[in-house]
This record gives structure tokens, C-alpha cells and sequence, in this order.
């Protein structure tokens, strides 16, 4: 109701009707390949092995690991996604810079808000209006963020590439 009266129905619908067939094709074949629907998340008890005999095993035939592995993959695809939306979320709350940015962050967002209620606001005599303070302060916060996060994201992709390397290679999970 609130989305088709704000006008945002209709501004997504002429920019679908912008985009070139070719996109249009590449993001519906990739929206059908990845699907983040309940039920592809499996539970612990399967994710683990629990009450499975040998659940984790090396495989030693190098012909078999690859089968496992992009079985694996696509089986467990979603637990992996979550594993490393925790360990990044994690990450960052153990980072005392990065919380402090980002609350400095938050707070200039505040400011820029509270300054532009009007519609615009003054910086040394130049008029600024609300949309370009906004655009602006998108930009920075964009370039804050990627200071901030940066050592963050490269150190959860990397432990949570060995976690997921490591499930994928060692759970035996044929059978489901």
C-alpha cells in the first residue's frame, strides 16, 4: 500500500523497462540458479553429520573429491552464506575502530539529516540541497565504510573460505 503510494512501484517498473534485454536475461538466469528460500538451509543435525556414522571423512581419491565438493557446495550453499554474514557481523563487533567509525558515521548521517529538514542547508553561505547532501554523504560514508571494513571483509572472506573449504572437503553428505 505505502510502496505503490510513494511512487516506488512505478519508478521500478521504468527502470526494469530501461534495462537491455541482455541484463534482464543474465539477472533471471542468476536469480533462478541462487535461491534464498528456507527451505534450502539445512539444519545443524545435517550440517554437522549428527547421528551419522562417519560424517566427516578425507576422501583420498582425488576423482571422488571434486563430485563432493561441488555437491557439497550446492547443498549447503545457504548454511555457508550465513556462516560468513556471522563472522563478518561478529568481526565487527570486535573491532573497536570500526564500531567507533561507524557510530561517528551514524552521527554525521544525524547531523545531515537534522541540517536538511528544511530542505537544504547553508555551508560557509553555499546553499545545499537536501538530495545533494544526501548524494554526498552517500559518497563518503561509501568511502568510510570501505576504510573501515576493509581489513574486516578480507578476514572473514579468508576464514570463512577455509570453514566452507573445510566442511565442503571433509562432510560426506551424499546421501542427502
Amino acid at each position: 500500500e505505502k510502496w505503490n503510494a510513494s511512487g516506488a512501484s512505478d519508478a521500478v517498473s521504468k527502470i526494469n523497462a530501461n534495462l537491455p534485454q541482455g541484463t534482464k536475461d543474465m539477472l533471471s538466469s542468476a536469480s533462478s540458479k541462487i535461491q534464498f528460500r528456507r527451505e534450502h538451509l539445512r539444519s545443524p543435525t545435517i550440517f554437522f553429520g549428527i547421528g551419522e556414522d562417519k560424517p566427516f571423512y578425507l576422501e583420498k581419491n582425488p576423482a571422488l573429491l571434486m563430485p563432493r565438493l561441488k555437491h557439497n557446495v550446492s547443498f549447503f550453499y545457504l548454511n555457508y552464506a550465513i556462516l560468513t554474514c556471522i563472522l563478518f557481523m561478529l568481526t565487527v563487533l570486535v573491532s573497536p575502530s570500526a564500531l567507533i567509525g561507524m557510530a561517528l558515521l551514524a552521527f554525521a548521517w544525524m547531523s545531515v539529516i537534522k541540517s536538511t529538514e528544511s530542505g537544504e542547508m547553508k555551508i560557509k553561505g553555499l546553499s545545499v540541497s537536501q538530495k545533494q547532501a544526501y548524494v554526498g554523504m552517500s559518497v563518503v560514508s561509501v568511502m568510510v565504510l570501505f576504510y573501515l571494513l576493509s581489513h574486516i571483509f578480507w578476514w572473514t572472506m579468508f576464514t570463512s573460505g577455509f570453514l566452507v573449504g573445510s566442511h565442503a572437503a571433509l562432510r560426506d553428505a551424499s546421501m542427502h
